[in-house]
């Protein structure tokens, strides 16, 4: 039995020793060991999206143009409550590295009890707005009823999406990231065997079509959700929740809102692009839609593993914030910037190889989506690596808490960028959606440019956004801290 101690509470002492110190040793061992499982979780999320058009491909292409087209809508609305799950992410990585548990577990409470209620309104708006949402995007009769069916079940389910998504959020900023890995390899094995049970039916079991895909998706994740929520309550995993940290916070819940509030204008407005350059494709027909719909999404899956460099590198820069090690946190940036571009090159130039192999993956039967969706792949394959090195650096300012700047360079990504090019290019050049494909690596190039000028001057190092009466705070979770190193050795 573990003797007592004066002013710690026994789970401080069990917290310190599960949680990670990012703040020491090998920079590289400590980034790698983060982003691989975190890299390994994000594959296997976005296979819920490639699995569903894997499936549905099999119904045809208007099937694939529904759930294509319902895709950047639920990204939109998601992104809209993820700010708060990133702002978790933050804080609780910069209390961790400073110490404090007190403190980790209170921000992730209020950010679980914001998130849920924000899911729950946005559930009822998309599913009382489905019909209109598919007719705004352009929707052609054949599309129409499927994406409608498609986005409502989508809805009912968003609650447990946003629960599992803060869940997963804040043990990374405790930097754990094999806990969601394996919850999200489970639940995407059985969402693979429930797909076509409910998409083509079997036995007693109706076939429900594009609806049997959301269906699924909604079942596994509410799955992971529960399974989620019970590991931060159990207090073995790094966070330790109980009731009376999920009364609200008005204080707390505005920090985590004005730190929150640029991520998700960040998020959303990257959703809202991928939105708007859906409705340009659209205007080209059901064939390009689906080609789209697929490259988007192997452009989507291959730059997975500079989206777990850029989530490994915020939880490092945020934890060596925390423990004021800004140098450190600065090394790490470059590091993993340099990484996620050489290795997403290479993604690149095999996916410039295997184009048309990759596309017809998902739409066997269909040459002319096989043939548009490979020109699609092709022309982006070149820039992997600059998407890749502009995601980490973005990361980075969002583990400094300089969130404004993350979403900066999104609206001029978007706005000044990505859909004015992709508009000029398509409808004033003849090039058709040859253009819209082109737009990509154009904005690419400079969008990282503006990024890596704008880190490399360094302001982001002054953001303080703890202040000093979480010093006091921290020094039982401290004591508790450098306790547990002692009886280790």
């Amino acid at each position: 039995m573990q003797p007592s101690l004066p002013g710690i509470h026994p789970n401080e002492i069990i917290l310190a020793r599960q949680a990670r110190n990012l703040t020491e040793g090998s920079i590289p061992r400590a980034l790698i060991s983060l982003a691989v499982p975190i890299v390994f979780a994000n594959l296997l999320q976005t296979a819920y999206q490639l699995i569903d058009t894997f499936w549905v491909g099999r119904l045809g292409a208007a099937a694939v143009a529904a759930v294509s087209l319902s895709f950047p809508v639920i990204f939109f609305l998601i992104s809209l409550g993820l700010g708060l799950a990133i702002a978790g992410t933050i804080l609780v990585a910069q209390y961790q590295g400073r110490g404090n548990t007190a403190m980790v577990n209170q921000v992730s409470a209020q950010a679980l009890t914001g998130v849920i209620v924000i899911s729950v309104l946005l559930a009822v708006v998309g599913f009382v707005g489905a019909r209109w949402i598919v007719v705004f995007l352009g929707a052609q009769d054949a599309v129409l009823p499927l994406a409608t069916e498609y986005l409502r079940v989508s809805f009912v389910g968003l609650p447990f999406l946003f629960a599992y998504v803060i869940f997963q959020s804040l043990m990374r900023g405790v930097g754990d990231a094999t806990t969601p890995l394996i919850i999200v390899t489970g639940t995407v094995i059985l969402n693979f065997f429930l797909d076509p049970l409910f998409i083509m039916g079997y036995g007693p079991m109706p076939a429900l079509g594009v609806a049997g895909a959301a269906l699924a998706t909604v079942i596994t994740q509410g799955l992971a959700a529960v399974v989620g929520l019970w590991m931060l309550f159990s207090g073995r995993y790094g966070i330790a929740l109980k009731p009376a940290n999920l009364v609200p916070d008005p204080a707390l819940l505005w920090r985590l809102f004005s730190l929150g509030f640029p991520s998700a204008i960040e998020q959303s407005t990257r959703a809202l692009g991928l939105m708007l350059m859906t409705i340009l494709v659209a205007g080209f027909g059901t064939v390009t839609l689906a080609a789209y719909g697929i490259g988007v999404r192997m452009l989507s899956f291959v730059i997975i593993p500079a989206l777990g460099l850029s989530q490994a590198t915020s939880t490092l820069i945020g934890q060596n914030i925390g423990a004021g090690k800004i140098h450190r946190a600065e090394r790490t940036a470059w590091l993993s910037t340099t990484i996620a571009f050489v290795t997403l090159t290479l993604f690149g130039i095999a996916g410039f190889v295997f184009a048309r192999d990759i596309v017809a993956l998902f739409v066997p039967d269909s040459p002319a989506v096989i043939e548009q969706g490979a020109v699609f792949v092709q022309i982006t394959a070149f820039t992997y690596g600059l998407i890749g090195a502009q995601q980490v650096i973005t990361g980075a300012f969002r583990g400094a808490g300089d969130t404004l700047v993350a979403m900066a360079i999104a609206l001029i990504s978007l706005w000044m960028l990505q859909f004015p090019l992709a508009w000029v290019l398509s409808s004033r050049t003849g090039l058709g959606a040859t253009g819209i494909w082109i737009a990509y690596p154009v904005q690419n190039v400079i969008t990282l440019l503006v990024a890596g000028i704008w880190f490399a001057q360094g302001n982001w190092k002054k953001r303080q956004l703890m202040g000093a009466a979480d010093n006091s705070a921290s020094a039982g979770s401290y004591r508790a801290s450098n306790i547990t190193d002692t009886s280790a050795r």
